[in-house]
């Protein structure tokens, strides 16, 4: 890890935790086809420093189908079909701000714009979603959020379905602000993800706040 979050987050791989996590995953990728490839696994925060981290997206898994994960969340790369929660991002983003789709699914630009795309669980068995939930990755992550947290800027955290919501726990709301919502999943992206607008929302609250805005827009 050779970006300015080393020295935040080396001390979790002393950890028993890490290695008992990595034995698992070494594990699965000599049996099972793991998802996204090793050298993506890091990538949010490879794309995004700490520094420049003004927005948190937070996801679950990654995808777990052929050529989807990458190490972003919601993120597939260009050439792959946008997965349906994506395509209700992309409805709402143009809802919220007028920006229309760009024709893939890739949101590396987002990522190297200061919003950290992170999934609570870092990898997962090709096929079987949730699969590698519950060993370890969510210690990882929710230390990265712990870090985010402790960021004297203040960052916006958005937060979308039951299982990122339950991290606001980690947050403190007095000083950084939560955008949260239903999931944008086509099972309950009626339920209050549409219409939300949390784009313009988490703009409001950086410039409230002092900060920059995201330029949402993503290159065709």
């Amino acid at each position: 890890m050779t970006t300015d979050w080393n020295p935040l987050l080396r001390g979790e791989f002393d950890k028993p935790y890490w290695s008992t996590l990595q034995d698992f995953v070494r594990t699965e990728r000599e049996n099972h086809v793991v998802y996204p490839l090793k050298a993506d696994v890091f990538a949010a925060i490879h794309l995004t420093s700490y520094a420049d981290t003004r927005v948190m997206i937070l996801g679950q898994d990654p995808y777990h189908g052929p050529d989807q994960a990458h190490g972003l969340c919601f993120s597939v790369r260009r050439g792959v079909a946008v997965p349906p929660s994506l395509v209700n991002i992309h409805k709402e983003l143009q809802s919220d701000l007028g920006i229309a789709p760009p024709g893939h699914g890739n949101l590396e630009h987002w990522a190297r714009s200061g919003v950290l795309l992170l999934n609570t669980t870092l990898t997962v068995r090709a096929g079987q979603a949730a699969s590698h939930q519950g060993k370890g990755w969510e210690t990882f992550t929710d230390q990265v959020i712990r870090v985010v947290n402790d960021k004297t800027e203040p960052v916006v955290f958005i937060l979308w379905g039951a299982s990122a919501r339950k991290k606001k726990t980690l947050i403190d709301t007095s000083r950084h602000a939560v955008v949260e919502s239903a999931h944008p999943s086509p099972l309950s992206a009626h339920n209050g993800f549409f219409t939300s607008k949390p784009f313009s929302a988490t703009n409001d609250a950086l410039v409230a706040r002092g900060r920059q805005p995201i330029d949402w827009r993503l290159p065709a």
